[in-house]
């Protein structure tokens, strides 16, 4: 699972998909086809202090409305049905929680926050975000559950991992002409010979 740095075009990213500066960003766990930041790897603490569980956080606005439309639509009702009907999966599901667990806290024990993992992890599934967030930057077969939601979304032809939906001003080239924009109405003269 490869965390890699968040530079500040992915700041100026993440801070346009979420409408708010980010909050104990480490890194960014999953980027969009295009490069930008589809899942964000935060701080088990927040800079306030405050334990935050939620390490894999869905950022990209695109897959985050198709999860909301999924779970307004009441399909978690079919995954929590199928988990209880399904030993298998359950038993994947509690080592998803695990693998959660575990990869939070290569960043540091949170005491609060110790045995949590999130989305409803081990036994249910109540936050479609963080489930997707999670098998999105652990990959295919970590998380069972979120590999069913990565299949559903695509089904539905809400959000997929092969297109790139993200809005104009949250691609990285957008970001980089905006900046060149930018810089060249500070310097209309042009670079000093």
């Amino acid at each position: 699972m490869p965390i890699t740095p968040a530079c500040d075009t992915d700041i100026t990213i993440i801070k346009s998909q979420l409408g708010r500066l980010p909050r104990g960003v480490e890194g960014v766990a999953a980027r969009c086809k295009c490069g930008a930041p589809l899942v964000v790897f935060t701080a088990p603490r927040l800079p306030d202090g405050s334990p935050f569980p939620t390490c894999f956080y869905l950022t990209q606005p695109a897959a985050v409305k198709g999860c909301s439309t999924l779970e307004a639509e009441k399909w978690m009702d079919d995954l929590n049905r199928i988990l209880g009907e399904d030993p298998l999966l359950a038993s994947k599901y509690r080592q998803a929680h695990t693998h959660y667990i575990q990869a939070r806290e290569t960043m540091g024990k949170v005491e609060e926050i110790c045995d949590v993992s999130a989305g409803g992890m081990p036994t249910r599934v109540k936050c479609l975000h963080a489930v997707l967030g999670h098998s999105l930057a652990a990959g295919v077969g970590v998380n069972p559950i979120g590999d069913l939601v990565v299949d559903k979304l695509a089904e539905r032809d809400l959000w997929d991992q092969e297109t790139c939906r993200c809005e104009v001003g949250q691609r990285p080239e957008d970001v980089a002409a905006a900046e060149a924009q930018q810089h060249a109405e500070a310097h209309p003269d042009g670079p000093v010979a």
